[in-house]
């Protein structure tokens, strides 16, 4: 039987991964105070814990003093409270918290760790990525190894669009082929499964012929995603059928996900209800009401912004050479 992570043999076996994770956690805290930017903390039980379609979220509830009560969740992200804080005027801001995420857990996946999430008003996709990359330099060292993989962080990063990651991994035209899933399947030469959409396809392909390319030998920036794969994103001015999305690979892991925010309220709504609608139809739960208080602060005023989640954990793995999430852990299970 393993030994519980508070036992004094499996806590000094961590020991070492624990101790690079203090360190990085006070670089990180000091690399955005030397930029201006301010820490907040944010509600970890709210009215509404996000709307990715295929997240699953903890429900808990507040009781009040006459035993009355409220259905509450453990958020899957605090993205919606700061920009709640953008538009009151707060940013720019940053934020390392605890989130939940229910039904995870492998070596990369734990059903609770740590967000760093940090949002910069006026920040254009271009201004995030290089803020990002200075992160990593900041706090990490010129090489990396994590899980077998090695990244010189102080290369010049890879900028590939999805686009140009499928005609080079997969042999597909990804965006002449949206939401039609036997069109991509042909292009891909791969046997399309019973009952798999054009997304279940996409990410199939992502993961199986993209990724294992990606935050090798350098970092990789994945830009321009389908503007159906990020509900949150803007749509590029220059081109409607992406968003201005990128998430981030070093050591082969994906690190982080970031946009340039939409804040149009209208157009936000209309995304949240099709998600909504998606995640019952796949689910079958209706879940939780929408985040009207979020919805409020975008008709309000939030300013044009990019923000970024970035796994923690992940980035403590990558800075120990820890192979596990649960190394970098101080106790619970990965």
């Amino acid at each position: 039987m393993p030994q519980p992570s508070w036992h004094p043999e499996s806590l000094a076996a961590r020991l070492p991964f624990l101790r690079h994770r203090a360190r990085l956690a006070a670089a990180v805290r000091a690399f955005f105070d030397a930029r201006g930017y301010v820490e907040v903390e944010t509600p970890y039980a709210v009215p509404a814990p996000g709307e990715e379609v295929h997240l699953s979220a903890f429900a808990t509830a507040r009781r009040a003093p006459d035993g009355a009560e409220t259905p509450l969740w453990l958020h899957t992200s605090p993205e919606f409270a700061m920009k709640k804080l953008l538009a009151g005027g707060a940013g720019p801001i940053f934020q390392l918290a605890r989130v939940w995420r229910n039904e995870e857990g492998s070596d990369l996946h734990a059903a609770e760790f740590t967000m760093l999430e940090w949002y910069r008003p006026g920040a254009s996709m271009d201004d995030l990525m290089a803020e990002t990359h200075a992160l990593l330099a900041a706090t990490l060292p010129p090489e990396v190894r994590c899980r077998g993989v090695a990244t010189r962080i102080d290369r010049e990063p890879e900028h590939l669009t999805l686009a140009e990651a499928f005609a080079g991994y997969v042999g597909a035209d990804l965006l002449a082929t949206a939401d039609d899933a036997q069109a991509l399947a042909h292009a891909a030469g791969a046997r399309l499964r019973g009952g798999e959409s054009w997304e279940d396809l996409f990410f199939r392909l992502l993961l199986e012929r993209v990724e294992p390319h990606l935050g090798r030998e350098r970092p990789t920036f994945l830009t321009h995603w389908p503007a159906a794969q990020a509900a949150l994103a803007r749509r590029d001015p220059a081109d409607p059928r992406v968003a201005e999305r990128f998430e981030l690979y070093v050591c082969g892991i994906e690190l982080a996900n970031a946009f340039v925010e939409l804040t149009d309220a209208a157009e936000q709504r209309a995304r949240f209800e099709a998600d909504r609608a998606r995640r019952k139809q796949l689910y079958g739960a209706e879940g939780w009401p929408l985040d009207e208080s979020f919805l409020a602060a975008l008709a309000h005023g939030m300013p044009a912004a990019s923000g970024i989640a970035l796994g923690f954990d992940r980035l403590a793995m990558i800075a120990s050479g820890a192979n596990r999430i649960s190394d970098v852990l101080w106790l619970g299970e990965g």
